[in-house]
């Protein structure tokens, strides 16, 4: 594929079909592109520590640590072990949800009724948490390793009185959003749509996503500058490659 100049060599690309899931190895030192293709995707992205699978995303750290209730360009996703798992370097959604979860069978039939593969084939009902475990079971993990989800492309709005709303239309055809990995990661992604999404019909969005090569996090990267405590967990990470992790 050729590149514009300047911009970053694309290793690998592939798409993901409405309603499936996919889990790949992103290592260190490299970036995951994440696109929208036809507007209105949610992509729930699952996150480890591939050298140390016990590490994984760590919602409530990343949230108020930063300060924030949903994440977009500058902010960085944390493990429960202090340390960055990778940064959003560029984002043209602007609002990414880290509080919605994800969908299970029973709400996906309580919602749009059942739809199995043997009566609808491709166009059956599948639901992100047995999406998940499927994943999870090629590296030997399972139920209990299931964790929170960040809903890249959805945008949840939070009320005083604490109601959740969701707020559709927010990703656009087009749309995209960059993960640096800040550490060797397994991502786990499911294009099922977000539990809050109004819509009465099953119609969940495919998405594309991109390997590229990216450089390493520089003194002045925005990401970790954004605040103190992220110059902190970058400075934790640093040292957990430096004692010798894989």
């Amino acid at each position: 594929m050729s590149q514009a100049s300047g911009s970053p060599a694309v290793l690998w690309s592939d798409t993901i079909a409405p309603g499936a899931s996919w889990s790949l190895i992103l290592r260190r030192g490299k970036t995951l592109r994440i696109e929208d293709i036809e507007g209105g995707a949610n992509v729930a992205t699952l996150l480890y520590n591939f050298d140390c699978l016990v590490e994984r995303y760590n919602m409530p750290d990343t949230l108020k640590a930063q300060h924030t209730a949903h994440l977009t360009e500058g902010f960085v996703v944390y493990s429960d072990m202090g340390r960055v798992l990778c940064s959003i370097t560029e984002d043209t959604c602007g609002w990414h949800d880290p509080l919605g979860g994800y969908n299970d069978a029973a709400s996906i039939a309580a919602k749009y009724g059942v739809a199995s593969y043997q009566d609808c084939r491709n166009d059956w009902h599948r639901n992100t948490r047995d999406n998940f475990l499927q994943e999870l079971m090629k590296y030997g993990l399972d139920i209990r390793d299931l964790g929170p989800a960040l809903d890249l492309f959805s945008k949840v709005r939070v009320d005083e009185d604490g109601s959740m709303n969701f707020v559709a239309g927010n990703s656009k055809p087009g749309d995209y959003v960059d993960l640096r990995a800040e550490m060797n990661l397994l991502v786990i992604l499911d294009t099922g749509q977000h539990p809050l999404d109004p819509n009465p019909k099953y119609a969940p969005r495919p998405v594309k996503f991109s390997i590229l090569q990216s450089a390493p996090a520089a003194a002045d990267d925005p990401c970790r500058l954004k605040c103190p405590e992220n110059t902190r967990g970058f400075i934790n990470t640093e040292r957990y490659f430096l004692e010798g992790a894989a």
